[in-house]
């Protein structure tokens, strides 16, 4: 077995070679997806994601950028203790700090991996390292070799890869396999390339690196042309064996290639995809719905495999077919990404017992305090609500995730609206364990209770997004809201859900701004670090 059959073993725990191809999973939701504006994780939601990740196969988690705060440091070196059967990785960049930060997060892991970068292209050589190419030679080989002193599972990225010279490329991918890499990632950093130009580039650097059988080649493709998903199977079409990729297709800019796209192409397409993955399937809406509800991104309706819309048909001869036989038009089945048909749940008179279970069909493993305030909330709102759903049940786990760590909460909420105004609003909060109330005008119900927020809560952050959908249909529908805020350290989102579509305002924009507090006093005490 050569060495790259022994690499993916160690990631995978079986043989890279049989019947099918085994594709390494490396999954970067917790790093590059948390990189998109407005979706950063706290630490506890950052260890349930990885948690499901584990459970639901995945290869390598990339945990995070232990260099960029102490909190990312923290995050990864916890999710190295937490997590047993995954490779946890730890990015860093081509300097001896980062690689050494990284090590140190990833020493308690079972499984370590350390992925290391520099920019290759004449744009980043010249622009944002200021390097010439000997330059950036010399840092690839130092920086694979320093991060070999950690973990013989080192990974190293040439940066925009598909905008560098051909022989550029291929002369720093044979030193860094040579240094010691064990996975040569080739990015599509800024989502450039089409199929057919990846895969012939990934084809030409197995083809012409002479030591590219001692390593496995991975795909890192990003979504600006919407070919993310195309260009990564391409690339293992094209003898690659490694996919990164994240939950819901989030990351920077338009985002990453969606691992449950990927992960679904090549378990509907065997036929002239021969290969395989670990990856348990019926784990797949749980996870979009978890990082939905974490980075408060709602997913579109039209989303390929996990979107709302994936197995509904409207068309009369499409229902005609499906009756008669659901292959008619769906090539796969809703329960194997994890769609329970049981829509109609529950109403006032279910017990906690049964709503237990509920939570537990749905996917949620929830404390016995997160429990009995949801438990709570789900009482209330069958109460006032005919028929109480599956997705209705979601949106309230969904919110206590979202806020059970808030420092301000929601009390109450009184609105005075209507064609003859002014509109007011007037809201009691408890803002860390005491109870203020105040009232406020606005250009409208919404904003009359957001400006009596920004007075018990003064910032300066700026309103981003505000959106408006409902959970399910009818007239008593739960309204599910987004809010962006915007602050000089960032952006942060916030989601809220509420039969009332003002109150589920609030909740929005308090949990958005709970956020930003906490990354606002995050910030300080990094400062305060010596």
């Amino acid at each position: 077995m050569n060495p790259a059959e022994n690499s993916s073993t160690a990631a995978n725990g079986a043989s890279a070679r049989g019947a099918k191809d085994h594709i390494v999973i490396f999954d970067t939701t917790l790093r590059d997806g948390e990189q998109c504006p407005g979706a950063s994780m706290t630490f506890e939601e950052k260890l349930q994601v990885a948690t499901l990740l584990d459970d639901m196969g995945v290869d390598v988690i990339e945990a995070g950028f232990p260099i960029a705060s102490d909190g990312d440091f923290e995050s990864v070196r916890e999710i190295a203790k937490t997590v047993k059967r995954s490779v946890i990785c730890g990015l860093a960049r081509a300097n001896p700090g980062d690689i050494d930060r990284a090590g140190e997060a990833i020493k308690p892991a079972a499984r370590g991996r350390i992925h290391t970068f520099i920019g290759t292209s004449p744009l980043h050589r010249q622009f944002q390292l200021q390097l010439d190419q000997e330059q950036v030679y010399e840092r690839v080989i130092s920086s694979v070799t320093r991060a070999r002193n950690y973990t013989d599972d080192v990974e190293w990225s040439p940066m925009d890869a598909t905008r560098t010279e051909h022989d550029f490329l291929c002369r720093v991918i044979e030193a860094a396999i040579k240094a010691g890499a064990t996975t040569i990632n080739v990015p599509d950093t800024v989502g450039y390339a089409t199929p057919e130009e990846y895969f012939e580039l990934i084809r030409m650097l197995i083809e012409r690196v002479p030591n590219s059988d001692k390593a496995i080649f991975s795909t890192h493709c990003h979504d600006d042309l919407g070919l993310a998903v195309a260009n990564s199977l391409a690339g293992v079409r094209a003898g690659a064996r490694q996919i990164e990729c994240t939950i819901n297709g989030l990351g920077e800019r338009a985002g990453n290639a969606a691992l449950e796209e990927v992960v679904m192409a090549i378990r509907t397409r065997g036929d002239i995809m021969p290969f395989e993955t670990g990856i348990d399937s019926t784990h797949l809406m749980r996870a979009s719905k978890l990082i939905s509800t974490v980075t408060s991104f709602p997913v579109q309706y039209n989303k390929a495999i996990i979107g709302r819309n994936a197995f509904a048909h409207e068309s009369g001869i499409h229902q005609d077919g499906v009756l008669k036989n659901a292959e008619t038009y769906e090539i796969m089945t809703p329960e194997s990404v994890g769609v329970t048909k049981n829509a109609l749940v529950m109403g006032k008179h279910s017990g906690r017992h049964a709503f237990r279970e509920k939570l537990k069909d749905l996917g949620f493993s929830l404390g016995e305090n997160a429990l009995e305030e949801v438990f709570k909330r789900f009482k209330d709102l069958a109460d006032r609500k005919k028929d109480v759903y599956d997705e209705d049940i979601e949106a309230l786990v969904g919110d206590e995730i979202l806020t059970a760590h808030d420092r301000v909460k929601l009390v109450s909420l009184s609105i005075v609206a209507g064609t003859r105004g002014p509109q007011r609003a007037t809201i009691r909060l408890d803002i860390d364990g005491t109870e203020r109330m105040e009232e406020a005008e606005g250009n409208g119900p919404v904003d009359a209770v957001f400006n009596v927020i920004k007075k018990l809560v003064p910032h300066e952050a700026t309103l981003e997004l505000y959106q408006v959908h409902a959970v399910t249909g009818g007239t008593d529908a739960q309204a599910e809201v987004s809010i962006r805020l915007k602050a000089d350290n960032g952006e942060v989102t916030g989601r809220g859900a509420d039969p009332d579509t003002l109150v589920a305002s609030a909740r929005a924009y308090l949990s958005a701004l709970n956020r930003l507090r906490a990354r606002v006093a995050r910030t300080h005490a990094h400062a305060a670090t010596p």
